[in-house]
């Protein structure tokens, strides 16, 4: 049985992710701090440490695969559909090169990835926010699709 101390701890830890979203490697920063300072207290908070630093390197780590697929596949196609003399008029420019027409093939493998990143960061965050309940509650969670960088 785990105290209500340990299980506060273990959800800040987890909610301590969020941190990312104003300041810099905050989902990384906090909970390392959090977890380093508390893991030899509490086998409780030494897992869900574990376990949300596990997860924020897994999406690290899918999101930079996503952006090295996008973004070079975007910038080649951008560039070989668009003649840089049609940049300089705005109206010509959007009604010849931005229709479903000129969307090639290759455009589309770029879009799907930018579609799953962005799914990929509303999942993360309402994981961060069902983990954070379970360690609340004293429950072990397991985050999906994660890596175990650390056991």
């Amino acid at each position: 049985m785990e105290t209500t101390n340990n299980k506060n701890l273990a959800a800040f830890t987890h909610l301590s992710t969020l941190t990312q979203y104003c300041i810099p490697f905050g989902n990384y920063i906090f909970p390392i701090l959090i977890w380093s300072s508390n893991k030899s207290k509490s086998e409780f908070i030494d897992f869900n440490g574990k376990q949300v630093l596990n997860f924020q390197l897994s999406m690290f780590l899918y999101s930079l695969i996503l952006a090295v697929i996008a973004i070079p596949i975007l910038i080649i196609t951008f560039f070989n559909n668009v003649p840089l003399h049609t940049l300089i008029d705005e109206e010509v420019f959007m009604r010849n090169h931005f229709s479903v027409e000129n969307i090639t093939g290759i455009a589309i493998v770029a879009i799907v990835a930018i579609l799953l990143f962005v799914g990929l960061k509303v999942a993360e965050f309402f994981l961060i926010i069902y983990a954070s309940v379970k360690a609340s509650n004293g429950e072990k969670f397991e985050y999906p699709l994660t890596i175990p960088f650390l056991k």
